[in-house]
């Protein structure tokens, strides 16, 4: 029944910044319970940059072994129809360890101030694994306070929810992060809220972070 989409978090993170040519992030977080690493990218198709291609590749290790049925490694690449700076569009091709293939089509809406962003992401996916139709909502809140220099506080929240046939809870996350941003090179405090399954059953992660992002004009 697991299927993380850590990958949507990345879209959102990388959502401010569409108009740079190319953009790479890394990210690296550990915790009690897990530890992550993730690549991301994103690369504008056309010279006006209303279609873009986004590449994600996760890994995901629990560190008990009685939880090591929650391990995964996951592959997303999405198109996206940039149709104005707060909305985008478009497909996906998506595969994870443990749920397998899927397909599925994204709303994207945005509204962005110069400390704080907000983006929720409606999609209706097909599962190749259970030939089913599920629907998802994500939020996601960051808010950025610069500091002097180079230097800006970090805040931010992540909300998912994965049902299956639109009725039946799947996946679930709230991943919060605080810390501090110098230059393109975030770190702080990391915590993850993970719920599995029709009878939820929950994890909990606090650790640290670090994401590098390299910018490309």
């Amino acid at each position: 029944m697991k299927k993380t989409h850590i990958f949507l978090l990345f879209f959102i993170l990388i959502s401010s910044q569409i108009g740079t040519s190319q953009i790479k992030q890394l990210e690296l977080a550990s915790g009690i319970s897990k530890t992550d690493f993730t690549y991301f990218s994103i690369n504008p198709v056309n010279e006006n940059r209303t279609v873009s291609i986004s590449t994600l590749a996760f890994f995901q290790k629990y560190h008990s072994k009685e939880d090591h049925i929650f391990d995964e490694v996951g592959v997303q690449t999405t198109i996206f129809w940039n149709f104005n700076k707060w909305a985008s569009i478009g497909p996906s091709l998506y595969f994870n360890s443990v749920a397998g293939f899927s397909e599925r089509i994204s709303l994207q809406l945005t509204s962005k101030t110069n400390k704080f962003t907000f983006t929720s992401i409606s999609s209706v996916a097909h599962s190749e694994k259970t030939n089913s139709i599920n629907g998802e909502l994500f939020m996601q809140m960051q808010f950025i306070q610069p500091l002097k220099k180079d230097w800006s506080i970090l805040l931010s929240a992540v909300i998912l929810s994965n049902w299956n046939t639109f009725s039946i809870h799947d996946r679930s996350f709230q991943q919060l992060r605080a810390g501090f941003s110098y230059n393109t090179t975030q770190f702080g405090i990391a915590a993850d809220f993970d719920q599995y399954g029709e009878n939820p059953i929950t994890k909990t992660s606090i650790g640290l972070f670090i994401r590098k992002i390299y910018l490309t004009k």
